[in-house]
C-alpha cells in the first residue's frame, strides 16, 4: 500500500492505495464523491467517466498503478454544483436527460470533455464521442442528450444565455402539460442523488456484507450444503441457509386466476431441497467487508444430483418431461379465448388465409445500475428493507409469509433507482436481507455485480406462438386462431397474468369478429421470468404485426391502407371481446401516411445493390391500468407554513413518479394559487404513505393521479369558506378540521372479470395507442441492419409532462430497437454482460427519432390522461423487422434478427 497524491477538482487529495485499487473506488468509497457510479464494472457503459489530465477514461477499468503522480481529475462534482449548475447540465434538465439519472454523471463528464476540446461540434460528432467512450443510456434513446450537448455548447460559445435553457413558467401558471423538469432533476445531474450503492457507504458501522453461495447448474437436488470452511473465513459473522428461515422459505408468486395450477409457493428464499435455476441462492455470508463475504461465499460446499435441464418451453412441455417443482405440472396454466362464431369453417372458406410461427426471445433489461438493496431493524422495531422495488405494497405481500413475520413488522421502502423497466416487481434479494437482519439484529447490505444482476434477475419471458389470419376479398379480417406457449422460467410469479395478457395483445387494435385461441405457461429451468415493459405485448403483438404484412401482400394491398381497414373504430371490439372509450388509430396511422410515402420514396430511391433499404409499419396499443379493478390511494396534507404535503407510492424508476406527482397535485390545487415548490413530496415508504399499488401496467399516471386529484379536493372542500376563500392551517387547526386526507380511486366500476372458459372481459378502464414507421438500411454482404430513422404516432390521452412523455417514448423505441437486432439472453455462458447481451449503444440508434402526437383526452381520468411507459415497446420492432422484409426480401419470424439470420435468409432467396 502507497500514499498517493492525486489533484481532484482541484483540490490535492491524499490517498492510501493498492496499486491494483481501481480509480473508481477510490473516487467513490475513499473519497465519497458518489456522482462517479460503477454499473457494468467491465469499462462497457461509462458510468463511472472522469476526465484525468484532459482526457476522459472509464474510472472502473482503471487501476492506480496507471494513475500519473498528482493526475488531475475531474469528476461530475467539480463541474457544477446545485447552486452553480454547469451549461451542461442546465441542458440535461432542460431536455429530460435524466430519467432514472444513473447513466448521467457520466455522460455529462464525457460531454465536458468533448466541448473542452471541440466547443462546435456536429451531432454526429457528439454521437461518435459518446460511442467512442462507451457511455450507454437505456432510458432515453440517446436523442435528447445530443440535443442537450448542442445546446450547451450554443451557451458556451456565448450564441445563447443560459437562462434561455431553462423552463419559464406559462403566464396562467399552470405546468400540467409543459417541459416543467421533473423534482429530481438537479441532485441527477449533479451526482448528488443517492443510489442504493451510495446509501451503502453511509450505513452504520456494524453493518453486514452479504455475498450469496450461488448454483452453478440449473437443475439439481440438493443433497447436503456444507458452510463450516466458510464460517472459518476472515471477517465472516455468520453464514445463514434455508435452516434460518423462520418462515415457509417462499416468496409467495400472486396466483390471480383460481384455475392455475399451482399454488404460487414455488420460489424459495434460499435452497433448500432442489436448485431451479442458474444462479439460485443457497447460502447468504455476511461478513465484515464484501471482499470477505465474497471470499468466503465461494468456501460454501453443495453436494447435488444433477437433474434434467430443460432451458426452454417446448421441452419442458414434453410428455417425457419430469415436474421441475414436484407435484406441479411444468405448463401450470391454460387460458382459452373463444370470441364470436366458430373459425373453423370460416378459415376454410376465406379468400386470403396466412399462417406462420413465431418466437420471441428472453430480453433482459440491462439497467445500468445493477441490483442493490440493504436492510436494518427501524426504531419501531420493523425489519425495513430498502430496495428498488416499484411495487412496494406487493413485494410486502410477497415475502413475509416465507419471512415468517407479522405483516405489520415489515416495512419496505424504495431507493432512488437506477431503472429497472419491470424486473423489480418481482423481488429479487430483499427476502434475503430481511432474513439476515432478522438472524442477527444488523443492518445488512448486499449489491450484485452485473454478472449477478444479469444471470439472477428475470427476465422477458420468450413466446412460442403459432398463428393464423382470415380476410374477405376486400381485405377485412374475419378470424384468427393462435396457440402460443410462455416460457416462464423457474418460478411461476404473474405467469396466469402474463398468459392473459398474452392471449388479449396478439392482433390487438384490430377488430377481429371470430376468435379461437389458447396460450399456455409453463415452468422452465431457464431465468424466472419477470415483467418488462409491455408485458405480454411485445410478444404477442410482434406475431400479429408480422403476419398481418404476409397477409396484405397475399392480398396485395398497401400495408398501411391494409392496418387503416381493420382498426378500432366504434363499435369495435378488442380480442377479449370489450368495446372502447375511444378510437385514434385511424387519425394516428393518418397522420403517418405521408411520412410513410415519403419514406417509400426515400428507400426505393436510395438503395443500392449492396445496401438495401426498406420501409416498415405497425400499430400498437397496451392496456392503462391492471386488471378488472385497479385500486389506488394517496393522500394529501396541509402543513402549518402552507404547504401541501403528498404521500404515495408512485415508485419512481426513473419513469417520472416524481413530476406525475407534482403536476397532477399542482393541477388539482390550483385554487389555492400554491406554486409548484410549496408542495412536498413524500413518496415510497409503506410506514409513511397509503397504497398507490405498483408502478406497473402504465395505470400510475391514472389510477394514482385521480387519487392525488381526489385527495386534494377533499382538502380543497375541508378549507373552503362559505364565502368561496380558504382557511388558512390554523384556522383549520382551530375549527378542528383535519388537514389531511386519503384519497382513493378504483376503476371497478368500468371493468369486469375475466370468464375462464372464453377470456372473454374488460379488463380496463382506456388504453394507450401508437403506430410505428421503420426506416432500415440491410447490408445483403453482412446481414447486418441499421435502423436509419423511427417515428412513432402516440395517443396517451393529455401528456401531462412533455418531458417525461418524450422521454418515454423516445426510450421505448430505443429499445425496441434492441429487441429487433441484438438483445438476448438464451446462452447463460455467452450472455452475461452489457455488451453480450446486445445492449444498444447510441450509433445502434438513429438519432432520427420522430414524435407526433393526437391527444384524446381520457374521460376516466381527471387530467384526461392514460399512461405512457409501455406504449413505445408494443411493437417498433416488428415494424423493423416489417422493414428488413420490404427491403430484401427476408422475413424474420425468430428474435432477434441477428446478421447471420438474415444471411441464412438471403441464402434461401438465392436458391
Amino acid at each position: 500500500m502507497e500514499t498517493r497524491i492525486i489533484n481532484v477538482n482541484g483540490i490535492p487529495r491524499t490517498v492510501l492505495v493498492e496499486p491494483d485499487d481501481l480509480l473508481s473506488d477510490v473516487l467513490h468509497r475513499q473519497l465519497m464523491l458518489l456522482g462517479t457510479k460503477v454499473g457494468c464494472g467491465k469499462g462497457e457503459c461509462g458510468a463511472c467517466s472522469v476526465i484525468m489530465d484532459g482526457k476522459v477514461i472509464r474510472s472502473c477499468v482503471y487501476k492506480m498503478k496507471r494513475v500519473p503522480a498528482e493526475a488531475k481529475i475531474t469528476t461530475i462534482e467539480g463541474i457544477g454544483t446545485p447552486i452553480n449548475l454547469h451549461a451542461l447540465q442546465v441542458a440535461w434538465i432542460a431536455y429530460g436527460g435524466a430519467q432514472c439519472g444513473f447513466c448521467s454523471p457520466g455522460f455529462i463528464v464525457s460531454a465536458k470533455g468533448l466541448l473542452d476540446t471541440n466547443l462546435n461540434p456536429t451531432r454526429e460528432e457528439v454521437r461518435d464521442w459518446f460511442q467512442q467512450h462507451r457511455n450507454a443510456c437505456r432510458c432515453t434513446g440517446y436523442k435528447p442528450l445530443v440535443d442537450a450537448v448542442m445546446a450547451a455548447a450554443k451557451v458556451l460559445r456565448g450564441e445563447m444565455s443560459i437562462d434561455e435553457l431553462k423552463f419559464k413558467m406559462p403566464e396562467d401558471g399552470r405546468i400540467i402539460g409543459t417541459a416543467y423538469p421533473r423534482p429530481s432533476a438537479v441532485d441527477k445531474v449533479t451526482g448528488n442523488c443517492d443510489y442504493g450503492d451510495d446509501l451503502g457507504l453511509k450505513l452504520p458501522p456494524d453493518t453486514l456484507h452479504v455475498a450469496l453461495a450461488q448454483a452453478k447448474v440449473s437443475h439439481a437436488r440438493i443433497l447436503s450444503i456444507d458452510t463450516s470452511e466458510a464460517e472459518k473465513m476472515p471477517g465472516v459473522v455468520k453464514v445463514l441457509t434455508h435452516k434460518d428461515v423462520k418462515g415457509k422459505n417462499r416468496i409467495f408468486g400472486y396466483v390471480l386466476y383460481p384455475w392455475s395450477k399451482n399454488d404460487g409457493y414455488d420460489r424459495p428464499i434460499l435452497c433448500d431441497e432442489k436448485i431451479f435455476q442458474f444462479g439460485d441462492a443457497i447460502a447468504a455470508v455476511c461478513a465484515d467487508t464484501e471482499a470477505h463475504a465474497r471470499a468466503a461465499a465461494d468456501k460454501v460446499k453443495v453436494e447435488l444430483e444433477e437433474l434434467p435441464a430443460y432451458m426452454n418451453a417446448l421441452d419442458a412441455a414434453a410428455d417425457d418431461a419430469i415436474e421441475i417443482h414436484p407435484g406441479t405440472p411444468n405448463v401450470f396454466f391454460e387460458q382459452p379465448v373463444i370470441k364470436g362464431p366458430d373459425t373453423a369453417p370460416i378459415m376454410a372458406s376465406a379468400p386470403y388465409v396466412v399462417e406462420d410461427s413465431f418466437y420471441i426471445q428472453r430480453q433482459p433489461h440491462l439497467t445500468i445500475e445493477p441490483d442493490v438493496a440493504f436492510a436494518n431493524i427501524d426504531d419501531e422495531g420493523r425489519v425495513t428493507v430498502y430496495s428498488k422495488s416499484l411495487s412496494l405494497y406487493s413485494c410486502h405481500r410477497m415475502l413475509y409469509e416465507g419471512l415468517g413475520i407479522e405483516p405489520d413488522k415489515l416495512r419496505m421502502v424504495q431507493n432512488p433507482m437506477g431503472g429497472t423497466f419491470g424486473y423489480k416487481l418481482s423481488p429479487t434479494m430483499e427476502a434475503i436481507l430481511a432474513v439476515v437482519t432478522m438472524a442477527t439484529g444488523r443492518p445488512a447490505f448486499m449489491k450484485y455485480n452485473y454478472y449477478q444482476h444479469i444471470t439472477y434477475t428475470g427476465k422477458r419471458s420468450p413466446f412460442f406462438i403459432n398463428l393464423k389470419l382470415a380476410a374477405d376479398k376486400e381485405g377485412k379480417l374475419l378470424a384468427m386462431e393462435h396457440d402460443f406457449i410462455v416460457d416462464h422460467g423457474a418460478y411461476s410469479e404473474f405467469g396466469d397474468l402474463l398468459t392473459v395478457k398474452g392471449c388479449r395483445n396478439i392482433a390487438a387494435g384490430y377488430h377481429i369478429p371470430s376468435i379461437r385461441a389458447v396460450g399456455r405457461c409453463t415452468f422452465t429451468n431457464h431465468a424466472f421470468g419477470s415483467a418488462f415493459r409491455g408485458y405480454g405485448s411485445p410478444q404477442s403483438q410482434f406475431a400479429s404485426e408480422v403476419l398481418m404484412d404476409e397477409l396484405a401482400e397475399k392480398i396485395g394491398m398497401d400495408r398501411l391502407e391494409f392496418r387503416y381497414k381493420n382498426v378500432y373504430r366504434p363499435g369495435s371490439t378488442t380480442p377479449s371481446g370489450n368495446e372502447l372509450d375511444c378510437h385514434p388509430f385511424p387519425g394516428l396511422l393518418d397522420l403517418l401516411r405521408p411520412k410513410y410515402k415519403a419514406a417509400l420514396e426515400r428507400a426505393r430511391q436510395e438503395s443500392t445493390a449492396d445496401k438495401k433499404r426498406g420501409v416498415g409499419i405497425t400499430i400498437g396499443t397496451y392496456n392503462s391500468g391492471r386488471d378488472s379493478n385497479d385500486v389506488s390511494e394517496a393522500a394529501a396534507e396541509l402543513n402549518a407554513d402552507g404547504t401541501v404535503s403528498i404521500f404515495n407510492t408512485w415508485e419512481d424508476q426513473g419513469q417520472g413518479g416524481d413530476i406525475g406527482t407534482l403536476a397532477s397535485a399542482h393541477e388539482s390545487l390550483r385554487p389555492l394559487g400554491i406554486k409548484p415548490e410549496q408542495i412536498r413530496l413524500v413518496m415510497n415508504d409503506t410506514a409513511t404513505c397509503p397504497n398507490s399499488g405498483p408502478s406497473a401496467a402504465s395505470r400510475s399516471q391514472l389510477v394514482t393521479g385521480n387519487a392525488i386529484h381526489n385527495a386534494c379536493e377533499q382538502l380543497l372542500n375541508a378549507m373552503r369558506k362559505p364565502d368561496g376563500s380558504f382557511r388558512t392551517y390554523a384556522e383549520m387547526v382551530a375549527e378542528k378540521i383535519p388537514t389531511k386526507y386519503l384519497g382513493k380511486y378504483s376503476t371497478g366500476d368500468l371493468c369486469s372479470v375475466i370468464d375462464p372458459k372464453t377470456g372473454q372481459f374488460n379488463p380496463v378502464a382506456t388504453y394507450m395507442y401508437g403506430a410505428f414507421l421503420s426506416e432500415v438500411e440491410v447490408d445483403v454482404k453482412t446481414g447486418k441492419t441499421r435502423v436509419l430513422k423511427m417515428t412513432m404516432a402516440a395517443d396517451v390521452g393529455k401528456v401531462v409532462n412533455k418531458l417525461a412523455v418524450d422521454g418515454q417514448l423516445l426510450g421505448g423505441l430505443a429499445q425496441g430497437i434492441g429487441l429487433a437486432l441484438s438483445e438476448d439472453f438464451e446462452d447463460i455462458k455467452k450472455h452475461t454482460s452489457m455488451k453480450d447481451c446486445g445492449l444498444p449503444f447510441i450509433k445502434d440508434v438513429p438519432d432520427a427519432l420522430e414524435l407526433v402526437y393526437t391527444e384524446t383526452p381520457r374521460s376516466c381520468s381527471a387530467y384526461g390522461a392514460a399512461g405512457c411507459g409501455e406504449l413505445p415497446l408494443t411493437s417498433p420492432h416488428a415494424s423493423i423487422i416489417n422493414a428488413i422484409y420490404d427491403a430484401c426480401g427476408v422475413r424474420i419470424t425468430r428474435l432477434p434478427a441477428l446478421p447471420e439470420k438474415v444471411l441464412e435468409g438471403l441464402k434461401a432467396l438465392n436458391k
